[in-house]
Parts: structure tokens; sequence; C-alpha cells
């Protein structure tokens, strides 16, 4: 990397702040500067997310270009010799208070100084075709699941802009493929962010049935209606859910979906900035979000419906417990079993994903099916 690349990641990083995530910076910085390279923005965002994978290794007191430089030295040494450094010094990789909240072990922390895997998902009718028309790609673990080793931007390939493939982390297919939606059946994907599943179980249903996609952000809207459009989705709806109250139709559901905002630590290998933002106390208050929006989810549910808690989470407050709230509080859903997709015939309600065992985000899923009516 050169010192122009190291000097426009230090910009971004002073940027940063409780308001404006990495992530979102670096977007913006890019946005604003179109005259650097594709190949170049890799880079920068390369040296941005190594800095604040290995920030607790750098001395603050040098130069940010200087930590940053340090930084991407970490990462190829990591690479080269992941045995060269011990358990002990990669406990630095996350915030103490997070052994109280979830179990820490050696390899998930040796998972989250590693370089996030690029994974692709292929609409079934492509699956086979699109491994071989991209560099570097090979077929995943799971049905149409993909990942790419190469550099190539895959935005400017014709089979993206075809709508032939779209980027999606194994984990989040895992879930879609947990939800099993079938042709003709009527979902809701309560929080559907971008819709990466919501085109997913349009696939899976063959374009036949309804899926209702909401979110409580309009921008997000506007993205998965560009997204459906290339991907030649047309069963959806989509509108605003301000994620609390009622639901927003009086339909009842074949299937529910609730991917429920989190605290993310699942994703910290992919985003290692959110690592030194999330705080004990967001723990708290988004597992009792959690509880409130799973109750609100759980009134579309048609008798012998399914209902499916997912979070891109590893913290016990937010997995486990919020689906023992459920347990106890619901009486009227029974644990629905369902396959691990990573391990078939290997039957749970409850599927705990750690990043080191999928390559992929760290994911928690749980399944209720609907025993007995609604009251009214």
């Amino acid at each position: 990397m050169t010192l122009s690349v190291f000097h426009r990641a230090a910009e971004v990083v002073s940027a940063v702040s409780p308001e404006r995530t990495a992530d979102a910076v670096l977007r913006d910085f890019l946005r604003k500067k179109p005259g650097i390279s594709r190949p170049d923005a890799r880079l920068i965002s390369q040296a941005l997310f190594a800095y604040y994978r290995w920030v607790k290794w750098l001395d603050p007191s040098q130069p940010l270009e200087d930590q940053i430089s340090k930084a991407v030295d970490l990462t190829n040494d990591f690479q080269k010799n992941p045995g060269g450094f011990s358990d002990q010094e990669l406990a630095r990789a996350i915030p103490g208070w997070v052994s109280k909240e979830l179990t820490v072990t050696p390899q998930w922390l040796r998972s989250l100084q590693g370089e996030p895997t690029l994974w692709l998902r292929a609409r079934r009718e492509y699956a086979e075709q699109i491994p071989s028309r991209l560099s570097y790609a090979r077929p995943g673990t799971l049905p149409c699941s993909i990942y790419s080793k190469g550099k190539d931007d895959l935005f400017r390939t014709p089979e993206f802009h075809e709508g032939k493939f779209e980027l999606q982390d194994i984990s989040s297919q895992a879930v879609s493929l947990i939800c099993a939606p079938q042709p003709g059946q009527t979902w809701w994907d309560a929080c559907a962010g971008e819709g990466g599943k919501t085109l997913h179980f349009s696939d899976l249903m063959q374009n036949k049935g309804l899926i209702w996609a909401t979110d409580k952000a309009e921008w997000r809207l506007k993205q998965l209606k560009v997204r459906a459009a290339r991907a030649h989705c047309f069963n959806y709806r989509a509108k605003l859910w301000q994620d609390t109250g009622k639901p927003p139709t009086k339909t009842l559901f074949d299937g529910v979906l609730l991917d429920a905002p989190c605290t993310g630590t699942g994703t910290w290998q992919r985003n290692p900035h959110a690592r030194w933002t999330v705080t004990e106390n967001d723990v708290l208050e988004l597992a009792q979000l959690q509880k409130t929006l799973l109750s609100c989810a759980a009134a579309s549910v048609k008798k012998e419906g399914r209902l499916i808690y997912a979070v891109c989470t590893l913290t016990q407050k937010e997995t486990a417990g919020v689906a023992d709230f459920f347990d106890k509080t619901h009486p009227e859903f029974m644990p629905c079993e369902f396959d691990n997709p990573f391990q078939l015939q290997n039957k749970q309600s409850r599927l705990l994903l750690w990043p080191q065992d999928v390559n992929g985000n760290g994911m928690f899923i749980a399944a209720w099916k609907r025993q007995s009516a609604l009251d009214y």
C-alpha cells in the first residue's frame, strides 16, 4: 500500500465519531472523491478496517498514518502466521465487557482477526453457471451459495446487472433456508432492511405467493425496490413499519421472520469498528426491544404458522434470553424443529452459528409454530 492510501484512510478515521460509523464515513468519503480508482478505494477500505481490527496493538502517540500502516503489517503477519499471536494477545481484539455477555473462545477471537469471506447467492436457475463466470468463485456449502476470493468488482459484472446473483452472507442465507417459504404462501419479513432475505424468499417461492417486506427506514425500502427489479422479484409488497405497536396489516401469515435489530457482535469480523461502539447497555436495551418486537410479530402468525427469530449477535441476553422469554410468555406457540442447513438431519429449534464454524457472520435462529388460534 502507498502512503496516499494510509493518508486517505487516516482522513476517514479522523471523521469517525459515535454518531458516524466507519463504514458510513468511508462511503461518504469515496462519494466525494470520484477521482479515487476502485482498486485504491478497496485498499483504503482494507487499511481502514485493519486499523479498527488491530487498534489495541497500536501506539496512539504515533501519527495516525503510521498506526494504520502498522495495522496493515499486523494483518499481513496474522495471515501468514496466525500461530504467531498467542491466545492471551488476541484477547485485546474485543472490549473487556464482552466476556460477561457471551462465551469468548480463542477460536472466535482468531476468526475476528482474519479477513472476512465474500459470499454470494445465485438465483436458483443460475447456481451452476455463476461460479464459472466469475474469477476465483467457488460453490459454497449451502444451495446456491458461492464464495469469492477474487478482487474483481462484482458490481460491474454483467451477471450482477442481470440479477443473476446477490451479495449475501452465508449465515443470512441459512436463515432463509430455515424459514423455507413455499410457493403460494404468504410471509412477512418484518425487519427487511435492504431486502436480502426478501429476495431469497422470492427465489425459494418461485415468485409465487406474497411477501410483506417492512422496515422503519424508507431509504432501505427504496434500495429493496432497486434490488428487486434487478432480481426480477415481483411477489412482494414493501411498507414502512416503525418496529413497535401493532403489525402493519391485519393479514395472518403462514410465516413471519423477525430479523431483529441487535448489537451485531456476530458481524465483528466484517465490521471491526462496531467492537468499540457497542456497550453493555446496548445489549440490555436491544434485548428488551427484541422481546417487544417478537411479541408483536407473533400476533400475525396464523394457526399452524411459523415464527422465526434471527439476530446476527452472540450475546446470551439477545439470543437464548429472548427465546426463553418468549417460551414463558407465549404458551400458544411451541418450539418448532428445523434442519441445520450446515448439518442436514441435525434437527433443533434453536441454532447458534459461530463465525469460525461457518466462515460467515455469527447468527442465532429460533423457530416456533402456533398451536392455537388467536383470541379475537
